[in-house]
């Protein structure tokens, strides 16, 4: 099979399945329509099996006409919560959503695959699995994995994902061994004093206060206690408190994350507790401390690492295989696969300051850069074809 003429046949289909989805976002666990479709559309080329899993999630296998190793491919299927302002034509047409990350450049991929892989099902040595993912801005992989995912996928031998990059030039692939995106935990402090009126803040225990020193406790931790060579970043994003300008309040909420690009998270966690309990003990009040996996570290197997970065040197050329400083501090829940299963997870590049492709994913004016699409599909046939025949 050639693998480029292939996906040059499918390429225009694969920009009208993108563009539909586009204009339909929907909303992680809620993604009824787009689920429809991926079924319907697996359905129609005549698969094996098509599953539902954890609701609005998709798996599709396909057993090839030789025998061989089960490789599971994953796409990310859901919108976000933003307001669209690309000006593309075939914007988001349901108000307050969008896809604004390229996850629905990620589901026509695989899709496109998929009709390529079932046309030469006889060539294929194994059996392909495809994994359309709800929710990945939520934790959807551990939902469809405690759901049975990885079972009725017949327990593959390894994972393979990637991502559409508005920080990478078109043209590019970028991958790294081991980390690649951090493990993500979101925490959620409440602090506890004893309000009272402002005017007599002697008479009170002020958790606003409480809140200032855990924020400088984690301000230092980040500049001074972290190892630079071991990525670690803690952000608050919410502050809740207070009803009145007079009154100070009995509690305050925290919201934030804790960001690690290694493997000691443990230690990090562990730390970060203490730093807020003494904050807290120094203003007289207590705290609550919840910690939540949004996703476990995002790590690649060296070994298809080693195979991937030679099939993208085939794909887009050598210099234009980028390794590193690549990897980031965002999160992927397709780690929650890749601990279990060898896993690769890389970068498809689609910069291009001309059409307004290089505004950063989760933003309002994000514009997904069609070129892409046929990067993305040689990439991924070429390196399971390559992984299968290994």
């Amino acid at each position: 099979m050639d693998i480029r003429k292939e996906v040059n046949a499918v390429e225009q289909e694969v920009i009208g399945l993108r563009r539909d989805l586009h204009r339909h976002p929907e909303l992680g666990f809620q993604e009824f329509r787009t689920s429809k479709i991926i079924r319907d559309y697996l359905t129609a080329l005549e698969l094996d099996e098509v599953h539902s899993c954890s609701g609005t999630g998709v798996i599709g296998i396909l057993r090839g006409g030789l025998p061989g190793k089960t490789v599971m491919m994953r796409a990310d299927i859901d919108a976000l919560p933003l307001i669209e302002e690309s000006g593309e034509p075939f914007s988001s047409e349901t108000p307050g959503i969008a896809h604004a990350c390229g996850h629905d450049g990620h589901t026509a991929m695989l899709l496109g695959e998929a009709k390529i892989w079932a046309a030469h099902r006889e060539e294929v040595p194994g059996t392909l699995v495809f994994l359309f993912q709800p929710n990945e801005e939520d934790a959807g992989a551990q939902v469809m994995i405690d759901d049975g995912a990885l079972e009725l996928a017949g327990n593959p031998e390894a994972v393979f994902g990637c991502h559409l990059k508005s920080n990478s030039p078109i043209g590019t692939i970028s991958m790294v061994p081991g980390p690649m995106m951090a493990s993500s935990y979101y925490f959620r402090i409440r602090i506890r004093g004893k309000g009272g009126h402002g005017g007599y803040p002697h008479l009170c225990i002020n958790p606003i206060s409480a809140a200032a020193h855990v924020t400088a406790a984690i301000d230092t931790f980040n500049s001074l206690e972290q190892n630079v060579f071991r990525p670690t970043v803690i952000s608050t994003g919410m502050i809740h408190a207070g009803e009145k300008e007079i009154v100070i309040p009995d509690t305050l909420e925290m919201q934030g994350s804790v960001r690690c690009l290694h493997f000691d998270h443990e230690q990090v966690h562990a730390r970060f507790r203490e730093l807020v309990t003494k904050a807290c003990d120094l203003c007289r009040c207590t705290c609550e401390i919840e910690l939540k996996c949004g996703n476990s570290l995002l790590a690649n197997d060296d070994t298809l690492f080693e195979l991937a970065r030679e099939v993208a040197g085939e794909v887009v050329g050598a210099d234009n295989v980028r390794t590193r400083d690549v990897a980031v501090m965002g999160g992927d829940d397709f780690a929650e696969f890749s601990v279990r299963i060898p896993g690769m997870y890389y970068f498809i590049g689609m910069a291009d300051p001309e059409k307004g492709t290089d505004v950063p994913n989760h933003n309002t004016k994000f514009k997904l850069n069609e070129d892409a699409l046929v990067t993305g599909m040689e990439m991924q046939m070429k390196l399971i074809t390559r992984f299968m025949d290994s």
